[in-house]
């Protein structure tokens, strides 16, 4: 994989649709680069791809690291190399996005991908509980979604930043999961407020890579790009 091209298997309008019984491996998603987000199938957890290792973030809080042939319904990795990289705090999640904005103020219709290492004085992640029947749309999952909140925890956060114009194919705007140190917890971020200066590594992405599945199930789905349901989903 070139340094800053994504690759990407399926896309959201699948899970929302609530194709998630198959996908990659863990073993072919781990070649696709060295920093992901993504899922498991039927959308159990929240998967984060670092430093080569996948990591299941469950709903109970607590992280696995994933086998090789487990299967990923939906993910998207990166060989990341950062163009720039800063330090600086970050007040409220919004801040991420000035990042980003301040690195590149004309990428809106471009990716961006990023990495942020350092302490977080509070952190609010989520993560999915899995499906509880076949072919449950993930919009259905975000009222029974688990949260936690941290405080004063260490970790790190992998990210993309997605043009409005893909939302269905991706996550229009900041997608991101965190991970703590230990490996112990972590989840999709929904809000942080960083402990002095953190570590952000930031990319501009223009080349993509889409790998659609080829199943009975994908291709009789009926998918349509709901932005209400996906920013509910997402956060």
């Amino acid at each position: 994989m070139e340094p800053n091209h994504i690759y990407q298997y399926s896309i959201i309008n699948a899970l929302m649709a609530g194709v998630a019984d198959s996908g990659i491996t863990v073993s072919q998603f781990r070649h696709r680069g060295n920093q992901g987000i993504g899922t498991f199938t039927k959308i159990q957890g929240e998967l984060i791809l670092l430093d080569g290792k996948v990591y299941q973030l469950q709903a109970s809080g607590e992280i696995r690291t994933a086998g090789p042939d487990e299967q990923l319904p939906y993910a998207v990795a990166t060989n990341f190399q950062p163009q720039q990289t800063i330090s600086t705090k970050l007040k409220t999640k919004d801040d991420v996005d000035k990042v980003l904005e301040d690195f590149d103020g004309h990428a809106a219709n471009l990716f961006m991908s990023y990495r942020i290492d350092g302490r977080f004085k509070s952190l609010k992640s989520r993560t999915v509980r899995g499906q509880e029947y076949e072919d449950q749309p993930l919009a259905e999952l975000g009222s029974k979604q688990a949260v936690q909140d941290y405080e004063s925890i260490e970790g790190t956060i992998v990210g993309f930043r997605t043009p409005a114009a893909w939302q269905g194919f991706m996550v229009a705007g900041e997608h991101m999961h965190f991970i703590d140190q230990e490996r112990k917890v972590g989840g999709h971020v929904l809000e942080l407020v960083s402990e002095g200066e953190v570590s952000f590594g930031v990319a501009v992405v223009n080349n993509l890579h889409i790998e659609l599945p080829t199943s009975e199930k994908f291709n009789a789905a009926k998918m349509v790009t709901d932005d209400k349901g996906v920013k509910g989903i997402e956060g």
